[in-house]
């Protein structure tokens, strides 16, 4: 049986009106909840005759569906296959193709049609694809946009989730849990697990709506009244964010003079945050901590802790955890526990024990780990100097003028940019922006050519759904601009 359910049952016999699931104009306490679970997987189990075990996914915007659908799911004992909206119709046919789903549950149409599932209307659709094999246990198959155009899907357990999101409350403090408000989208496994199972597991309120209601109705052109309007109004108390977000949030409140007295913890991970960046939240009254995660471990697996984070690292590992670092730098994972360990993917074989991360880092003091890079990022100058973009994209995106930066220059003498400005800078505070950055960096390390572009984009295939550049694609996109193209 599950522990998050276990635990929501626990809890509604105690205290059945507590409040635990609001969004989308809808209000449901722990025993109303347990409830519209309860209908939920009854519609399910009646829908879906032939009950093997296969994939069921969710297309649907953020709100109180989704959650009670997924929960359904884990009532059920059915894998559940997420769809981030932002995935293109290309990528949706892989993801359900790849994992042989039986089903798939989208919004009614007509709306005024389908299943009222928790306020919102839904249809459930039959699919008709070959099954595929899954590792046993699988209870969620995750799909990024990733760094190609088919990535794998990755099979989680259900025991491999609830072990982060309890690691995570042991982390941060069953205190910390008050409302957390959904920014990311839920078919990204980061908001999935940590936010929602967390919330849920620490006693707050998930507070879960169409991202329309949030401002962020059209990805590219957020509305930053909508967005700052949603946060004090809901009394938010928790946030989970990928650099992106975080400075949209911090050139909102510069820009209307607000403050979030509410706000206890902000979560910001999917990509290296720059030192700099944090200090100029922590100046902004924002209680950001930075993590780092991967899909192969549920989503989280360091994170600072409140009042106790080294600036310039991830945090430690969580509890249930073991990692270390080879001797060329990069991270292994180890499950202390081998019923929490990562499965494996779609179609492949057995996990090992130990998962080579690609990522690189090293050991700060007293056990908090620093992210230097991706090892298949690492950028070899014509004078042989090795050089991680990620870490001149975090300075360069501690700009207010800059909203994203991708550096390149493999085997060239010098480092290069593409540049997508913020708001109305124009060339000239960009080359400011830059050269103050420039000044703060080793010269091999300094950006002697930039550009601007247009903004990198996830329906483009220029981001994965974390927000993480994807090299590949951008330069394949973009070429290597000609000297003069360059500023």
């Amino acid at each position: 049986m599950s522990r998050i359910l276990l635990h929501l049952k626990d809890q509604a016999s105690l205290t059945p009106d507590r409040l635990a699931l609001v969004g989308n104009d809808q209000s449901l306490s722990l025993q109303q909840l347990i409830s519209a679970i309860d209908q939920a997987a009854f519609w399910l189990s009646h829908s879906i005759e032939n009950k093997e075990m296969r994939p069921v996914a969710l297309a649907l915007d953020n709100g109180p569906a989704w959650v009670v659908l997924d929960l359904a799911l884990i009532q059920l004992g059915w894998p559940c296959l997420p769809l981030p909206p932002f995935f293109s119709p290309d990528q949706t046919r892989h993801a359900l193709n790849d994992a042989g789903a039986i089903a798939i549950i989208k919004s009614a149409y007509p709306p005024d049609e389908g299943r009222l599932i928790a306020g919102e209307r839904v249809d459930l659709s039959i699919l008709d694809l070959s099954p595929r094999p899954l590792p046993t246990g699988t209870a969620k198959i995750t799909y990024t946009s990733g760094s190609t155009g088919t990535p794998k899907g990755v099979c989680l357990s259900l025991a491999q989730m609830e072990a982060v999101a309890f690691s995570l409350i042991d982390v941060i403090g069953a205190q910390y849990a008050g409302r957390h408000l959904a920014l990311l989208p839920l078919g990204v496994l980061l908001e999935n697990v940590a936010g929602l199972y967390t919330t849920l597991l620490a006693g707050g309120v998930y507070d879960v709506n169409g991202l329309a209601r949030l401002g962020f109705g059209n990805p590219r052109t957020p509305d930053a009244q909508t967005f700052l309007t949603a946060l004090v109004s809901r009394q938010v108390t928790s946030l989970i964010l990928v650099p992106d977000l975080l400075q949209f949030l911090m050139a909102a409140l510069v820009r209307s003079g607000l403050g979030l007295p509410a706000l206890r913890f902000v979560a910001v991970g999917g990509a290296k945050v720059s030192p700099g960046l944090l200090m100029q939240a922590a100046q902004l009254g924002l209680p950001v901590y930075e993590g780092y995660g991967l899909s192969e471990c549920a989503s989280v697996v360091a994170l600072n802790p409140p009042l106790a984070g080294h600036t310039g690292t991830v945090g430690k590992p969580l509890p249930h955890l073991d990692l270390r670092i080879d001797d060329g730098g990069e991270i292994h994972i180890r499950h202390r526990q081998a019923t929490q360990s990562f499965l494996g993917y779609v179609g492949g074989p057995e996990a090992e024990a130990e998962l080579k991360t690609g990522d690189l880092g090293t050991w700060a003091a007293d056990g908090y780990l620093r992210i230097t890079g991706r090892k298949k990022n690492l950028l070899i100058l014509s004078n042989g100097r090795n050089v991680s973009p990620e870490w001149i994209e975090a300075e360069l995106l501690a700009s207010p003028q800059i909203a994203q930066a991708f550096v390149f220059g493999e085997a060239q003498a010098t480092l290069s940019a593409l540049i997508v400005p913020r708001g109305d800078a124009d060339q000239e505070a960009l080359a400011e922006a830059i050269a103050k950055v420039n000044a703060s960096l080793p010269p091999y390390a300094q950006i002697s050519a930039w550009r601007i572009v247009a903004p990198f984009d996830a329906s483009l295939g220029h981001l994965t759904a974390n927000g993480r550049l994807r090299r590949d694609i951008i330069l394949s996109d973009y070429l290597t601009p000609a000297p003069e193209d360059m500023a």
